[in-house]
């Protein structure tokens, strides 16, 4: 019989006990699996870039910039692609039904962010035929099962039009599907030349311009110059990653990376706990064997190593049906809540695993090796 066969055996020897740990632990991962896949795909590295820069005013999203800026921040030698966007919230149908819309030139877009937005030559032939036309996301079109072809309204919250109206036709010529599953599609890319024209107020300004360093360029360096640049303007800026702004976006409402740690951390603490418990009882149990053990010649790192490879065996094999579950989770509703479960996140859950497997084990494995032999043998 190998060593692992002896500790599998030994932690099926209660098998309805060694269940109940597995189901619990398995809970854990599964907790883990999901939060983790949820700032994954909201806030985490996949979901936002360190590299595309947003550069706004320091007043906030509410405050425009001149359009102006656009030929200052051309000049900038560090600079591969700049682009900008006016942004336009409203509702299709049922006022609950938001809907976003980025206005900006197509080109440019595709040469800044083009390729994590998933934009291809022929998308960008589509919306030039006219300058009503559209482009939505993948996630944003699945939702409202809209496709190519169709005319939507957008009713504005408070861009209106020189009419005075607030309805803004669109028609769908194209559906991009970003770069891979985090990025965020639920929005829909609109021609500025369209919604500068037509808009009331606001004429020849946008919310943000979008700056890709070039190659070897850090950029947080060329975040600070750009800022200096315009320092005594009317109208300073504020320039941010992509993943930095979103970060602080969410802190806005609560500071949900420290919310989901505590609920893991929580999760963890009470599982080791209860499986440090119920090991200590498991090893005494077999306080007998143990010394039957030493009398045939087994040494005390083989008895620690028996008893370290069962804790690790129970947590090795709920810790995994915890991840395939939360795995089928994202699977099932990854797209609605924003769920991505990448392949760090298992590196990291099965590092988990392996570190609470053994901090549970240690314990009874160091009760084990310090019994003698002659009080293992008075408990029979």
């Amino acid at each position: 019989m190998s060593f692992f066969d002896l500790a599998r055996k030994n932690a099926w020897r209660k098998p309805l006990r060694t269940m109940l740990l597995m189901v619990c632990i398995a809970v854990a991962f599964l907790i883990y699996g999901l939060t983790a896949s949820f700032l994954d795909g909201t806030q985490g590295a996949s979901a936002a870039s360190d590299d595309i820069l947003g550069v706004m005013s320091t007043s906030g999203r509410a405050q425009p910039l001149p359009l102006a800026y656009m030929s200052r921040l051309a000049a900038e030698a560090d600079i591969a692609g700049l682009a900008y966007i006016t942004r336009l919230r409203g509702f299709v149908g049922p006022e609950k039904n938001t809907v976003a819309i980025s206005a900006g030139d197509p080109k440019l877009l595709m040469a800044a962010n083009g390729k994590s937005l998933g934009l291809t030559p022929a998308l960008l032939d589509a919306i030039g035929v006219a300058r009503n036309r559209i482009l939505v996301g993948r996630a944003l079109a699945d939702a409202q099962g809209w496709v190519t072809g169709q005319t939507i309204t957008v009713t504005a919250f408070d861009t209106a039009r020189q009419d005075g109206s607030r309805d803004w036709r669109f028609d769908i010529a194209g559906i991009f599907d970003g770069e891979n599953a985090s990025t965020d599609t639920y929005f829909i890319i609109a021609r500025y030349d369209y919604v500068n024209a037509a808009r009331a107020k606001g004429k020849d300004s946008v919310d943000a311009f979008i700056v890709r360093p070039r190659p070897g360029v850090r950029a947080g360096d060329l975040a600070a110059r750009i800022d200096a640049l315009f320092a005594n303007s009317s109208a300073p800026t504020r320039t941010q990653s992509e993943k930095q702004f979103l970060e602080a976006f969410l802190r806005q409402y609560a500071d949900v990376g420290l919310i989901v740690h505590l609920v893991v951390g929580a999760a963890f603490v009470t599982l080791l706990m209860i499986v440090v418990n119920t090991m200590v009882f498991a090893v005494r149990e077999r306080t007998f064997e143990i010394g039957l053990l030493k009398t045939l010649g087994f040494s005390q790192p083989v008895i620690a190593g028996l008893v370290l490879g069962e804790t690790l065996f129970i947590f090795i094999t709920g810790g995994i049906a915890g991840l395939v579950l939360a795995k089928a989770a994202t699977l099932f509703a990854g797209s609605d809540l924003g769920l991505v479960f990448s392949p760090p996140i298992v590196a990291k859950a099965l590092a988990i695993m392996i570190t609470l497997g053994l901090a549970t084990g240690l314990l009874p494995a160091m009760n084990a090796i310090r019994t003698p032999i002659i009080k293992a043998f008075r408990t029979r």
